[in-house]
């Protein structure tokens, strides 16, 4: 049986600051390894350091509404999809996931490469529904946060890391809303689809790819499993 995955990648491990190639090579070997075995990935991707270069740049000129953002982020992540998409020319579909429903299923491909879709809607939350789309019932997220925890602890020393939580009590540490930028494991929009769908999303840490292999094969790994 075919094993389908689907996977949102933050932008900002693929471009904290400048595109990490280095990364994205040993990623590409990886998931172009596990396709050869037979398995299908949905990737969508963030928009990273570019995004906020574009949304800062704007904001010295004029003043900017939240729509128009989203607007820069989203062909922020359209720009890494189509670098993604490049980079698997030869097991994605030549068209990048950038609305509901324009692609529908795998076809003949083994990969489909997403981005963003629309104001309001982050990339989790796209990847969210493609999984409800798709039947799916679990999602990676894969971004710098290697758990999720208990508070942030770039500036919370005490904060603890989480293995398991319930979609209710993570609600209770994230903010209630949405807007551009937000930095939070799974953001407030996709887990409130997630906990409505009953979808279980896991949260690592994209760099360690035999924590990734061992994700994709069920066993036990290095993250959080919200359910």
């Amino acid at each position: 049986m075919t094993k389908k995955f689907i996977i949102a990648l933050g932008g900002s491990v693929i471009c904290p600051k400048n595109i990490d190639t280095g990364f994205l090579r040993k990623f590409s070997l990886f998931i172009k390894k596990e396709v050869r075995k037979g398995s299908k990935f949905i990737i969508v991707i963030g928009g990273g350091n570019i995004a906020r270069v574009y949304q800062e740049a704007a904001l010295k000129i004029i003043k900017l509404s939240d729509e128009n953002k989203d607007w820069l982020g989203i062909h922020a992540t359209r720009l890494n999809a189509r670098l993604l998409r490049i980079i698997f020319k030869q097991e994605a579909n030549p068209m990048i996931f950038d609305q509901r429903f324009k692609i529908k299923n795998f076809g003949r491909f083994s990969m489909i490469i997403g981005s963003g879709w629309k104001p309001g809607w982050s990339t989790d939350f796209v990847t969210t529904q493609i999984a409800v789309d798709y039947g799916l019932k679990e999602v990676i997220i894969l971004g710098k946060p290697d758990h999720v925890y208990t508070a942030d602890p770039a500036k919370d020393k005490k904060a603890k890391p989480i293995e398991e939580i319930k979609w209710s009590d993570y609600q209770k540490l994230i903010p209630k809303k949405w807007s551009p930028g937000l930095h939070a494991p799974v953001d407030p929009v996709a887990a409130a689809l997630a906990k409505k769908k009953n979808l279980k999303i896991i949260v690592a840490n994209a760099k360690d790819l035999n924590n990734l292999k061992s994700i994709l094969k069920g066993e036990r790994f290095r993250g959080t499993t919200l359910y």
